[in-house]
């Protein structure tokens, strides 16, 4: 498959040092795109990443990032666009581990924090990207949560700018569209791939705590960023060139 091959440009990948994030980078390469890499702090987590792209015929870069810095964000988006002749696909997977607590228990400075760094860290990067993407139609693709469709309970932390993300992405897409950019979201639900671990090292979720989670999806299973990448990576191809404003989520059914 190379829904990408065709492509002028590369694909930009904000924070691919992630599980979901690293998945998705390394489909993108798979099917025939260049991409460029961001991190938060670790650098080393993307050499896998650099060997499948020399693997497989495709060029990578990295960039350190932190898109509460807006000016930043805006240089390293400019450098990537420089150094691959533009960019044709922004994927936002960056987000740290979000701690689960009630509503009640979470201090206004920590909820402030997260819309910070979540929402304003989406809007910095959109502001800087859509020149490139209006130039060649290319396309946005958020990765969100599945918990804006059913609420997770102590999980408000997460959810509550996820949904200002999705809602963000909706607008991208209303106002965008005129200009041949489309932009969606994907919402993936538990995945083994280290949310769980997380989770449970955290003390967030013991094993009994997860296998309730496992009940309340139909399929009685948790997915994998395998599962989420295929998402996103058909929503950013041309097989999905009338598909825009919209929300898959990746969820065995869960929000249902």
């Amino acid at each position: 498959m190379s829904d990408f091959g065709h492509r002028a440009g590369a694909a930009l990948v904000l924070g691919a040092s992630g599980g979901l994030g690293g998945a998705c980078a390394r489909m993108l390469l798979e099917r025939g795109s260049d991409v460029a890499l961001t991190y938060f702090r670790s650098p080393s987590s993307l050499d896998g990443l650099l060997t499948a792209a020399a693997e497989t015929g495709r060029r990578a870069r990295t960039w350190q990032l932190d898109l509460s810095d807006a000016d930043l964000t805006a240089e390293v988006v400019a450098q990537a666009a420089a150094e691959f002749g533009g960019l044709h696909t922004l994927v936002y997977a960056a987000g740290p581990h979000v701690p689960m607590r009630h509503l009640s228990k979470v201090a206004p400075a920590d909820f402030r924090g997260q819309i910070l760094d979540d929402v304003s860290g989406f809007f910095n990067a959109v502001h800087a990207v859509l020149p490139h993407l209006r130039e060649c139609k290319g396309s946005i693709v958020a990765i969100t949560t599945a918990g804006t469709a059913r609420f997770p309970v102590r999980d408000g932390l997460s959810i509550a700018p996820k949904g200002a993300v999705e809602a963000l992405v909706r607008g991208i897409a209303a106002e965008e569209g005129r200009f041949g950019v489309r932009a969606n979201s994907v919402g993936p639900g538990m995945t083994t791939d280290g949310m769980a671990d997380r989770l449970i090292k955290s003390g967030d979720l013991d094993r009994q705590a997860l296998e309730v989670t496992k009940n309340n999806i139909p399929l009685r299973r948790f997915g994998d960023a395998q599962d989420i990448a295929e998402a996103v990576c058909f929503l950013a191809s041309d097989r999905a060139d009338f598909i825009s404003g919209q929300k898959l989520d990746v969820d065995g059914g869960y929000g249902v």
